[in-house]
């Protein structure tokens, strides 16, 4: 009897949970998913017609290449039948693999609400949260601070999603990431602006260089041609 009533206990345990647990997918925001290819994510964009370039975006090209792609929805919340409470999603891949998710909340969608009132729509999707007192890093988007406090964090071994509201914007944000990929594009990224630093000097003389040259040939072309 005991280990019959031990056994369903377990059962019932794992019945009760399982439903938690596949609705608690960290690497996913609606239809996107961390991990996905370039190419892949340009095709899913083109399929379901958004408005959007999927041309990527170079950010920097050594020691790895890190390009973003970003889909606009700014303006969809107000159309009738189409409300949605999103206005950009910007997709970061690092050499090919999309690493972080930066979704921007419309400020008409979350007008009036509170941290507590996102954090517990959020917790709706991917469970509890926890309450990190840590900031949140944005290498590469130059209309946020470079960094940002967390208001909520749900995560697990390998993914991580975060809430934020955005000093500088005053709107929420939801960021997405793997934490493997994200730690390699970020020290990716300060090496490539070490790099960018350490080149510029000799950058500019090349650029001045052929400023000069370009400004000699079409003086000895203009020379030949012009009268008075």
């Amino acid at each position: 009897m005991k280990m019959i009533s031990r056994g369903a206990i377990a059962l019932l345990i794992v019945l009760l949970s399982a439903p938690m647990i596949s609705a608690q997918d960290l690497s996913k925001y609606r239809t996107f998913s961390l991990g996905t290819s370039l190419a892949e994510l340009s095709k899913q964009l083109v399929s379901k017609q958004h408005e959007t370039n999927v041309e990527p975006t170079l950010i920097h090209q050594r020691p790895a290449v890190i390009q973003e792609v970003t889909l606009w929805l700014l303006g969809s919340y107000q159309s009738p039948g189409k409300a949605d409470p999103v206005s950009q999603i910007l997709f970061s891949f690092y050499n090919g693999t999309l690493y972080r998710i930066l979704v921007i909340y419309d400020q008409q969608a979350t007008e009036g609400l509170t941290a507590e009132d996102m954090v517990q729509a959020e917790s709706d999707q991917y469970g509890t949260a926890t309450r990190p007192k840590t900031d949140l890093s944005f290498p590469t988007k130059a209309s946020y601070q470079s960094k940002e406090k967390i208001i909520a964090r749900w995560e697990d071994s390998q993914n991580s999603v975060n809430l934020f509201r955005s000093g500088t914007l005053d709107s929420f944000g939801l960021v997405l990431l793997s934490k493997r990929l994200d730690a390699e594009a970020e020290a990716a990224i300060i090496e490539s602006v070490k790099l960018e630093k350490e080149e510029a000097p000799q950058k500019e003389i090349e650029r001045q260089k052929k400023e000069a040259d370009d400004l000699e040939v079409a003086r000895e072309k203009n020379k030949k041609a012009f009268h008075p």
